[in-house]
């Protein structure tokens, strides 16, 4: 006799419901729960209550969609990251959801800042980048001797200085080279250069 065939007794309700009704407990003889799911999940519902925990309600979704725990819209399954060891297979999260906790939790371990704050940053540069005065400001610039927040650049000027090595003075060269004033050194011998004084 296969479980759909059983029918059990609920413990709560003193209802007979067939065996579907009642979650898996492989450690009863007849290996289902003693309380319907309805029941049990009241019950956990009543408890995290009582210990002044938030208690989600329920949504009741169309096939192929679920509810985000952030936002709380209800999105098709194509919103989702795949998670393999949740019931349903997808996130508890959106995509839209998880890319903006990912940012914020990329500041906050990358340099130490919230988003309020570079967003700040942003406004008290009128949101463009301060070394071009064009592009606007999207990156967060740091040093990386001592990991302090220098300000918001636009990408090609946040890369510029990584790739000069964060030297003022190398900087001030690619300035003067820029400005045709550039001075070149002198070959004193092979790999020996004498700079101008």
């Amino acid at each position: 006799m296969s479980k759909v065939d059983i029918e059990e007794k609920c413990s709560t309700r003193q209802k007979v419901l067939p065996a579907s009704a009642f979650a898996s407990n492989k450690s009863r003889p007849d290996g289902l729960q003693t309380t319907r799911r309805e029941c049990a999940a009241e019950y956990h519902r009543r408890r995290q209550r009582a210990q002044g925990k938030t208690v989600r309600i329920k949504v009741d979704v169309p096939a192929g969609y679920k509810e985000c725990r952030t936002c709380g819209e209800v999105k098709p399954h194509s919103e989702w990251h795949r998670h393999a060891t949740a019931s349903d297979g997808l996130s508890t999260r959106c995509k839209a959801c998880r890319a903006i906790q990912g940012r914020q939790g990329h500041l906050k371990r990358q340099y130490g800042i919230t988003e309020a704050e570079r967003n700040d940053m942003v406004s008290l540069q009128m949101g463009v980048c301060v070394i071009s005065l064009s592009a606007p400001a999207a990156h967060v610039d740091h040093c990386h001797e001592t990991g302090r927040v220098r300000g918001v650049l636009c990408f090609n000027c946040n890369s510029a200085i990584g790739k000069l090595g964060d030297d003022p003075d190398t900087v001030r060269r690619a300035a003067a080279y820029l400005e045709g004033t550039s001075w070149k050194p002198t070959l004193v011998a092979p790999g020996v250069y004498r700079l101008p004084s």
